[in-house]
């Protein structure tokens, strides 16, 4: 494999490698957009944590983002990361 390929898979493993990066993937595969509060409240976890993983995907250009008045939309930019995620629940690892 070319090693830019490799690279760039590397980069969005690592970017998504976290339970919480995955949850908020799952979440927004199932809706449209959503704001800040209400990942917040679908996942039961701190504003300030969740807007944390928020903003870091968006600036890595997993995830997109949109004002309205004071709430912040999220949306998936790149649906693809769902196949990974696909993968992964297929693989016969042991923990």
């Amino acid at each position: 494999m070319e090693a830019q390929y490799l690279e760039k898979a590397a980069f969005i493993l690592k970017t998504i490698a976290h339970p919480t990066r995955l949850a908020i993937i799952d979440i927004l595969n199932k809706h449209e957009q959503l704001p800040v509060n209400e990942v917040c409240r679908m996942l039961k976890g701190e504003q300030s944590v969740i807007s944390h993983h928020l903003i870091n995907m968006k600036l890595k250009g997993l995830l997109k983002a949109s004002k309205s008045g004071n709430q912040v939309y999220y949306a998936l930019k790149e649906p693809n990361l769902l196949q990974i995620i696909d993968c992964v629940k297929n693989c016969n690892c042991y923990m």
